[in-house]
């Protein structure tokens, strides 16, 4: 069968692989489609240090069972499903009180281990989620996206009426803002790039900040009447953003980080006692997949509007070389394989 490997950073191309053999606990899929990742783009790039080559990429992945285990109950040949791409250990501290999203020994597709641009893939039947037929194939690679949103908003425990000001309107921040909406909060989105904040006013997001133009701690202290954001996420791994998060807090507010920093930051420490402020890790997702698969189905999250093209599988690695040489003119490209 044909998959997309990285021999090496930027040297891509479609491969012929060894079909792969079903293990008693796993099911078989028919890959049927893929979304391209900001972590394909780093391990592209060569700047993600988590990636080993050669590596088959991806993990966004939606398909058709094809096989499933001996007396499997939930499921059988022909449902539609969405892979849950986190390999947990399930023996560490983490993973004993259910926080399997940060296991020790955490496995992610694509990055630590090979991934899902493939033809078949064979995945832990316990990691995998039915989806409705009403998802087409093409957005239904955005439900690991909005679960990462949600895992998000979750670990800050975000409440109505609250306003949330989240830093970077990329695909997360964007899936960020809606699923926020949802939940009967306020979102304030901040970037420098005005085309995706002008997609976020069309999706209904009300706040939107251009650094390029307005200064994001003022407009967060008119629009909160002197309060500043109750909630903040960090979802751009920019050094600046993770610093001003803290200027955007309320007093008693909690931030959580999403974005993966390239570099270390200096942070005013004595403002997180000053504030006493709830700071907290936000990485990947689990439990929110069930959510993430209703929200879509039933049109509550806009998933289509954020997808700026979809290809073939001929056409994967063209696409993902251009998204990488400029990230600006692409939210998120999915492939039908």
């Amino acid at each position: 069968m044909r998959a997309i490997c990285l021999r090496a950073p930027k040297d891509i191309m479609i491969k012929e692989v060894q079909y792969p053999k079903r293990k008693q606990d796993e099911v078989l899929v028919k890959v049927k489609s893929v979304g391209i990742c900001g972590s394909d783009v780093g391990a592209y790039m060569g700047v993600n240090p988590l990636v080993t080559y050669p590596r088959i990429i991806g993990h966004e992945i939606a398909g058709e069972l094809l096989e499933i285990p001996e007396g499997e109950k939930n499921l059988r040949s022909g449902d539609r499903i969405i892979i849950e791409p986190y390999i947990y250990c399930g023996k560490c501290y983490p993973c004993s009180i259910n926080r399997t999203n940060c296991c020790e020994n955490l496995k992610v597709l694509g990055v630590h281990i090979d991934g899902g641009f493939t033809e078949y893939f064979s995945h832990n039947r316990k990691l995998v989620h039915k989806i409705p037929k009403n998802i087409p194939w093409e957005q239904s690679p955005m439900i690991e996206p909005l679960v990462i949103a949600l895992h998000s908003l979750n670990r800050i425990k975000l409440k109505k009426d609250e306003h949330v000001a989240i830093a970077g309107a990329g695909p997360i921040g964007i899936l960020i803002a809606q699923a926020a909406m949802y939940k009967g909060a306020v979102p304030i989105l901040i970037d420098f790039i005005k085309e995706r904040l002008h997609l976020a006013t069309k999706l209904g997001v009300e706040y939107i900040c251009n650094l390029k133009e307005q200064n994001p701690v003022g407009m967060i202290k008119d629009i909160t009447k002197g309060r500043m954001a109750e909630a903040v996420i960090e979802a751009s791994g920019s050094s600046a953003a993770i610093r001003s998060s803290i200027d955007y807090v309320s007093y008693a507010g909690r931030i959580a980080f999403v974005g993966w920093p390239k570099e270390g930051t200096l942070m005013p420490t004595a403002l997180f006692t000053k504030k006493e402020l709830d700071i907290r890790g936000s990485r990947n997702g689990g439990p929110e997949f069930p959510e993430s698969i209703k929200l879509i189905a039933e049109g509550k999250v806009n998933v289509k509007a954020l997808i700026t093209k979809t290809v073939t599988m001929e056409k994967l690695p063209e696409a993902l070389i251009q998204q990488s040489e400029h990230p600006d003119n692409f939210m998120k490209i999915t492939a039908i394989i």
